[in-house]
């Protein structure tokens, strides 16, 4: 929860790579946080055209992870997940 904590508050800091894999770690390891997905989310929306394919290839397996997570949520990632 610690390090969950420290990179909501460190978020503005990362760099495209930094966030792909912050948040796909999180995903692999079936982290139970909403809050962070949708921070994390909204980070990448404003940032899309900066990931790399691999990046983009992890952030998909995020948005899939979180879609199939929280099926009724509205996740900003999960609206972009086709143009990964």
């Amino acid at each position: 929860e610690a390090i969950a904590a420290e990179a909501l508050l460190r978020i503005n800091e990362f760099n495209s790579q930094n966030i792909a894999n912050t948040v796909w770690a999180f995903a692999c390891v079936g982290w139970d946080s909403r809050e962070l997905f949708i921070a994390f989310g909204s980070a990448i929306v404003e940032r899309l055209g900066e990931f790399t394919e691999v990046e983009q290839s992890q952030l998909y397996v995020v948005a899939l992870y979180v879609r199939i997570k929280w099926p009724n949520v509205d996740f900003p990632l999960a609206r972009h997940r086709e143009s990964l």
